[in-house]
């Protein structure tokens, strides 16, 4: 026999789109007073070392009488970061280590450098002898 405490929640409509290692759900339910709301669930999967995965998950529910501002509020988000670093992807993988990278490489172009500046600073008019490894005449 069923719990008839259990609150079971059908979904009346789901769109999925998958993105990586993350998956939205855009999914329709009925209130218990019969109107709809959204829910929109980002699902993302995650390794353990030993190789067995799980989920995290994160949920927002949205209401008709939010509808129009919530709507607008993403549209005008989206436009912003359009207008200020365009649709085109900057990278298509995270990489976790960009910024220690990108120390790494601006250090190494500051090593470069300083190189550089120190070997213009050598005095190269001291005259040097030519030494022959060669032709070893002591035998």
């Amino acid at each position: 026999m069923e719990n008839q405490n259990e609150y079971n929640v059908e979904e009346i409509f789901s769109k999925v789109l998958r993105a990586g290692r993350r998956t939205y759900f855009f999914d329709v339910r009925e209130t218990k007073a019969g109107d709809y709301y959204l829910t929109i669930t980002e699902s993302k999967k995650f390794t353990n070392e030993d190789g067995t995965f799980y989920y995290k998950k994160h949920k927002i529910y949205l209401y008709k009488e939010d509808f129009d501002d919530f709507n607008s509020s993403l549209n005008e988000t989206f436009d912003f970061i359009i207008e200020k670093k365009g649709k085109e992807v900057i990278s298509d993988k995270h990489d976790k280590d960009f910024e220690s990278k990108k120390k790494d490489e601006t250090s190494k172009e500051d090593t470069k450098d300083k190189d550089a500046k120190k070997s213009d600073d050598v005095d190269t008019s001291k005259d040097f002898a030519d030494v022959d490894f060669e032709n070893d005449d002591t035998e």
